[in-house]
Protein backbone atom coordinates (compact mmCIF):
# COMPACT_ATOMS: atom_id res chain seq x y z
CA UNK A 1 0.00 0.00 0.00
CA UNK A 2 1.53 3.50 -0.90
CA UNK A 3 1.79 5.98 1.75
CA UNK A 4 -1.56 8.21 0.57
CA UNK A 5 -3.64 5.31 0.54
CA UNK A 6 -2.32 4.72 3.80
CA UNK A 7 -3.40 8.04 4.93
CA UNK A 8 -6.23 8.49 3.25
CA UNK A 9 -7.31 5.08 3.81
CA UNK A 10 -6.53 4.13 7.83
CA UNK A 11 -9.58 4.16 10.15
CA UNK A 12 -10.31 2.98 14.10
CA UNK A 13 -10.65 -0.42 14.79
CA UNK A 14 -13.27 -0.78 17.83
CA UNK A 15 -12.88 -4.53 17.47
CA UNK A 16 -9.63 -5.88 17.30
CA UNK A 17 -8.30 -9.62 18.16
CA UNK A 18 -4.92 -11.40 17.95
CA UNK A 19 -2.70 -11.56 17.05
CA UNK A 20 -1.20 -8.31 17.66
CA UNK A 21 2.16 -7.31 16.43
CA UNK A 22 4.99 -9.23 17.49
CA UNK A 23 8.66 -7.89 18.84
CA UNK A 24 9.36 -7.59 15.10
CA UNK A 25 6.66 -5.35 13.88
CA UNK A 26 6.74 -3.58 17.15
CA UNK A 27 10.27 -2.39 16.33
CA UNK A 28 9.06 -0.95 13.23
CA UNK A 29 5.95 0.43 14.62
CA UNK A 30 8.61 2.77 17.44
CA UNK A 31 10.96 2.98 14.36
CA UNK A 32 8.09 4.78 12.58
CA UNK A 33 6.64 6.86 15.95
CA UNK A 34 10.12 8.25 16.68
CA UNK A 35 9.98 10.18 13.37
CA UNK A 36 7.49 12.34 14.63
CA UNK A 37 8.00 15.97 14.43
CA UNK A 38 9.95 17.44 17.16
CA UNK A 39 11.61 20.81 17.78
CA UNK A 40 14.43 20.84 19.70
CA UNK A 41 15.00 17.10 19.16
CA UNK A 42 13.16 16.21 23.19
CA UNK A 43 11.56 13.07 22.57
CA UNK A 44 9.10 14.59 24.36
CA UNK A 45 7.51 10.97 24.61
CA UNK A 46 7.68 7.50 25.42
CA UNK A 47 5.86 4.20 25.26
CA UNK A 48 4.21 1.32 27.78
CA UNK A 49 3.51 -1.42 25.97
CA UNK A 50 0.88 -3.33 28.15
CA UNK A 51 0.43 -7.15 26.89
CA UNK A 52 -0.40 -11.15 28.41
CA UNK A 53 -1.10 -10.72 31.94
CA UNK A 54 -0.46 -6.85 32.28
CA UNK A 55 -3.99 -6.45 30.64
CA UNK A 56 -5.76 -7.90 33.05
CA UNK A 57 -3.27 -5.79 35.64
CA UNK A 58 -4.19 -2.04 33.95
CA UNK A 59 -7.67 -3.72 33.91
CA UNK A 60 -7.32 -3.58 37.74
CA UNK A 61 -5.92 -0.51 37.99
CA UNK A 62 -8.83 0.89 35.79
CA UNK A 63 -11.06 -0.41 37.96
CA UNK A 64 -9.52 0.88 40.72
CA UNK A 65 -8.80 4.11 39.71
CA UNK A 66 -13.33 4.19 38.52
CA UNK A 67 -13.84 3.32 42.35
CA UNK A 68 -11.94 6.24 43.67
CA UNK A 69 -13.08 8.56 41.18
CA UNK A 70 -16.73 7.18 42.49
CA UNK A 71 -17.17 5.04 45.52
CA UNK A 72 -21.16 4.26 44.32
CA UNK A 73 -19.67 2.97 41.07
CA UNK A 74 -21.80 -0.66 40.75
CA UNK A 75 -20.10 -4.08 40.69
CA UNK A 76 -21.12 -4.00 36.52
CA UNK A 77 -18.90 -0.77 36.04
CA UNK A 78 -16.11 -2.43 37.37
CA UNK A 79 -16.13 -5.21 35.52
CA UNK A 80 -16.55 -3.19 32.36
CA UNK A 81 -13.65 -1.31 33.69
CA UNK A 82 -11.62 -4.62 34.20
CA UNK A 83 -12.93 -5.97 30.70
CA UNK A 84 -11.40 -2.53 28.86
CA UNK A 85 -7.87 -3.48 28.09
CA UNK A 86 -8.78 -6.97 27.09
CA UNK A 87 -10.64 -5.34 23.73
CA UNK A 88 -6.90 -6.07 22.31
CA UNK A 89 -3.75 -7.94 22.53
CA UNK A 90 -1.97 -5.57 23.25
CA UNK A 91 -2.08 -1.64 24.05
CA UNK A 92 0.63 1.15 23.93
CA UNK A 93 -0.03 3.58 26.63
CA UNK A 94 1.71 6.85 24.78
CA UNK A 95 3.22 8.77 28.04
CA UNK A 96 4.32 12.54 27.22
CA UNK A 97 7.09 13.71 28.32
CA UNK A 98 6.97 17.36 29.08
CA UNK A 99 9.90 19.66 30.59
CA UNK A 100 10.45 23.29 30.70
CA UNK A 101 12.03 24.23 27.45
CA UNK A 102 13.22 27.83 26.31
CA UNK A 103 11.53 27.54 23.22
CA UNK A 104 9.94 24.28 22.86
CA UNK A 105 6.15 24.99 24.40
CA UNK A 106 4.29 22.59 26.59
CA UNK A 107 1.68 22.84 23.64
CA UNK A 108 4.27 21.60 20.83
CA UNK A 109 5.75 18.78 23.08
CA UNK A 110 1.98 17.55 23.76
CA UNK A 111 1.83 17.56 19.99
CA UNK A 112 5.31 15.70 19.25
CA UNK A 113 3.80 12.95 21.67
CA UNK A 114 0.45 13.32 19.63
CA UNK A 115 2.37 12.52 16.38
CA UNK A 116 4.51 9.72 17.48
CA UNK A 117 0.91 8.08 18.71
CA UNK A 118 -0.56 8.51 15.25
CA UNK A 119 2.79 7.32 13.39
CA UNK A 120 2.30 4.39 15.51
CA UNK A 121 -1.14 3.80 14.30
CA UNK A 122 0.31 4.62 10.73
CA UNK A 123 2.63 2.11 11.26
CA UNK A 124 0.56 -0.46 12.46
CA UNK A 125 -2.01 -0.17 9.28
CA UNK A 126 1.47 -0.55 7.45
CA UNK A 127 2.11 -3.59 8.55
CA UNK A 128 -1.35 -5.25 8.48
CA UNK A 129 -2.29 -4.50 12.03
CA UNK A 130 -4.96 -2.48 13.28
CA UNK A 131 -5.78 -0.34 15.84
CA UNK A 132 -7.63 2.24 17.66
CA UNK A 133 -6.91 5.49 20.17
CA UNK A 134 -8.94 5.62 23.19
CA UNK A 135 -8.55 8.25 26.09
CA UNK A 136 -11.17 8.56 28.69
CA UNK A 137 -11.23 9.00 32.20
CA UNK A 138 -8.46 6.87 32.69
CA UNK A 139 -5.50 9.07 30.60
CA UNK A 140 -6.39 11.70 33.33
CA UNK A 141 -6.53 10.06 36.54
CA UNK A 142 -4.08 10.42 38.98
CA UNK A 143 -4.43 6.54 40.02
CA UNK A 144 -3.58 5.48 36.89
CA UNK A 145 -0.76 7.68 36.57
CA UNK A 146 0.81 6.59 39.47
CA UNK A 147 -0.07 2.73 38.72
CA UNK A 148 1.78 3.12 35.43
CA UNK A 149 4.70 4.94 37.28
CA UNK A 150 4.19 8.32 35.45
CA UNK A 151 6.71 10.91 36.80
CA UNK A 152 5.01 14.39 37.78
CA UNK A 153 6.34 15.89 34.12
CA UNK A 154 4.61 13.20 32.23
CA UNK A 155 0.70 12.87 31.08
CA UNK A 156 -0.83 10.01 28.77
CA UNK A 157 -1.70 11.35 25.45
CA UNK A 158 -3.91 7.77 24.65
CA UNK A 159 -3.67 4.12 24.69
CA UNK A 160 -3.22 2.58 21.27
CA UNK A 161 -5.45 -0.93 21.66
CA UNK A 162 -3.49 -2.71 18.69
CA UNK A 163 -4.78 -5.98 17.31
CA UNK A 164 -5.98 -7.43 14.41
CA UNK A 165 -8.99 -6.03 12.89
CA UNK A 166 -11.95 -7.87 13.86
CA UNK A 167 -14.99 -7.45 10.91
CA UNK A 168 -14.95 -5.21 8.12
CA UNK A 169 -13.87 -1.23 8.37
CA UNK A 170 -16.70 1.09 8.99
CA UNK A 171 -16.71 3.68 6.14
CA UNK A 172 -15.47 7.07 6.41
CA UNK A 173 -17.43 9.93 5.15
CA UNK A 174 -15.85 11.65 2.27
CA UNK A 175 -15.04 15.28 3.43
CA UNK A 176 -15.09 18.15 1.14
CA UNK A 177 -12.17 19.96 1.36
CA UNK A 178 -14.04 23.05 2.10
CA UNK A 179 -15.57 21.46 4.87
CA UNK A 180 -12.52 22.35 7.05
CA UNK A 181 -10.18 24.39 4.57
CA UNK A 182 -10.27 28.19 3.55
CA UNK A 183 -7.67 30.51 2.30
CA UNK A 184 -6.49 33.22 3.53
CA UNK A 185 -6.05 36.27 1.40
CA UNK A 186 -4.93 39.74 2.57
Amino acid sequence: MDALTLLKSRNSAARLCAPGPDDNALAEIFASASRAPDHGRLRPWRFLLVRGDALSALGELFADAAQERDSSVNEADLLRCRQQPLRAPLILVVIACISEHPTVPRIEQQLSAGCAAYGALLAAEALGYAGIWRTGANAFDQIVHRGLDLESHEEISGFLYLGTRGGQSKPLPELAQTDFMKEWRQ
